[in-house]
């Protein structure tokens, strides 16, 4: 059966021109390898680093990715972009012209048998306020219009900064930060049956067996630093793999 593929964090717009071009090739290359095994591709957030959608104007940078995408999709590949705290508004630009499907929150699939819990992982569990208030405001129908009314060179500028406000807002305390995933996908264990939590944000990569032995608890973690890391569900196994 075709497997599942799930891939965060890639960050495109951070970085110097070069790291850029090589993190476009080695999607490049993951897509070709999901276009003949896979059926399906779930971005758990942060693949752009920043983007903000207009009625008419779509932002430049992302050009070469958006092709990608749309050639996933040409080929019968289901892609699912579930955002992040970069993706301050995905609009309907990859829904109607890409057709990549997007989602907020926190999303459940039943494939073969086993359940995944998806979320990017921004403002989940205890603690955030700032961040949590930070999305509300940011998100609110109001301020979009508002934002989306401005000059696009301005709006894109201050998109950037906010984008940039984000990443300064994660906590000095990384432990705290690695914790408090963990310590969210404990607790919905609690509450539900699932096979596997996965998520992304912290860029902390890795799998850890959550209390009980019955569910797992996946961060993919990111691209930014060097690393090409995602996940592929296949066969009833899921595995951590590099590119």
């Amino acid at each position: 059966m075709p497997a599942i593929y799930f891939i965060s964090d890639i960050h495109l717009g951070l970085q110097d021109k070069k790291s850029e071009q090589l993190k476009l090739e080695n999607l490049e290359r993951l897509f070709a390898i999901i276009k003949a095994e896979g059926r399906s591709l779930y971005m758990l957030g942060d693949i752009l680093d920043y983007w903000m959608e207009f009625r008419y104007v779509i932002p430049k940078g992302f050009s070469g990715f958006f092709c990608l995408l749309s050639d996933l999709v040409r080929h019968n590949i289901e892609v699912v972009y579930i955002a992040g705290n970069h993706d301050f508004n995905l609009g309907r630009y990859f829904d109607d012209e890409l057709g990549v499907k997007t989602i907020y929150g926190m999303h459940e699939l039943l494939f073969e048998g086993r359940k995944f819990v998806m979320a990017h992982g921004d403002g989940l569990g205890k603690g955030d306020i700032g961040y949590k208030f930070f999305v509300r405001y940011i998100r609110n129908r109001f301020n979009l219009a508002l934002l989306s009314g401005f000059h696009q060179d301005f709006a894109v500028w201050l998109i950037k900064r906010f984008s940039q406000l984000s990443r300064a807002h994660k906590p000095a305390d990384r432990i705290f930060e690695i914790d408090r995933l963990l310590e969210f996908a404990e607790s919905l264990a609690l509450e539900k049956e699932f096979d596997y939590f996965l998520c992304g944000h912290n860029h902390v990569r890795g799998i850890k067996e959550l209390a009980g032995g019955s569910a797992h608890y996946i961060n993919l973690g990111t691209w930014i630093d060097g690393s090409l890391a995602y996940g592929e569900f296949n066969n009833g196994v899921f595995r951590l793999k590099d590119l």
